[in-house]
């Protein structure tokens, strides 16, 4: 089975990016399952109904989320009835939508996405090593072959949460940064790892914003609007292999594509 992740889906920018060469990458590399953070997709923060559903629409099979996935009121309602939107699993409980779903490739083999946040930097969720462990009893009663998005800041607790699921899962996916790393590597115990996936958005910017408004911020300690970048486009995302009837991963490969036009 292979299985396409891509990195945080930022703004416009990386809506025309999905829009516009996502099928193209699923038919070169005969993608089986395509999973994508959209938690920054609409303006660079939050995601809308519209947006969702253009986005499964164009060829992704679940969308997971992140600390951003309630700013837009309008996916309260919506994130209940799409399970193919994600929220983080240790959010709080009565928040609305779930943190998991457990789907069928294009090949009918079960494969089960995970969305979990992290805590250090980003907010005061549920423990996320302990809410992984009760959400896998429940997956690994109907599929091996788990995807974790694990939506962190430091590299430290991703690192852990890599390490503590290894042989537990088919693969433990960073995203948030926005930056792509260059540690993919599938760990002795058969579990694809790597930092950051990155960003499908602008290139030529701060983490998808408009670079010279970042830059008064850093040197006057101002508030400054945030504008989604124009310019080139990058496409990060990583493929991962994996053995269905056991779950283990048999390689992680990265993509970093950029488009000068779409």
């Amino acid at each position: 089975m292979k299985v396409l992740f891509l990195g945080d889906i930022f703004g416009k920018p990386g809506r025309e990016v999905v829009k516009n060469k996502l099928k193209s990458i699923i038919d070169e590399n005969d993608i089986d399952f395509t999973i994508a953070n959209g938690e920054n997709s609409a303006g660079g923060i939050g995601i809308t109904p519209v947006i969702c559903k253009t986005l499964l629409e164009s060829g992704i099979d679940v969308i997971t989320s992140g600390n951003h996935i309630y700013k837009k009121k309008e996916i309260y309602d919506y994130i209940e009835k799409e399970p193919r939107l994600l929220k983080p699993a240790n959010f709080p409980p009565g928040t609305p939508g779930k943190g998991y779903h457990v789907m069928t490739d294009r090949k009918n083999n079960k494969i089960g996405i995970v969305n979990i946040c992290g805590r250090i930097f980003v907010d005061y969720y549920d423990c996320p090593f302990r809410c992984v462990d009760k959400v896998l009893e429940k997956i690994r009663k109907e599929t091996r072959t788990i995807i974790v998005d694990f939506h962190a800041e430091v590299t430290s607790e991703k690192i852990a949460m890599g390490w503590y699921l290894d042989g537990r899962v088919s693969a433990v996916l960073g995203t948030h940064t926005h930056v792509q790393t260059a540690d993919e590597r599938v760990l002795p115990g058969g579990t694809a790892y790597i930092t950051d996936v990155g960003m499908v958005g602008p290139r030529d910017s701060v983490i998808g914003v408009e670079r010279e408004n970042i830059l008064k911020r850093f040197l006057t300690m101002m508030p400054q609007k945030f504008i989604v970048a124009e310019g080139d486009y990058l496409l990060n995302a990583v493929i991962v292999d994996i053995d269905h009837r056991s779950g283990r991963a048999d390689s992680i490969k990265r993509l970093n594509l950029t488009f000068n036009s779409i």
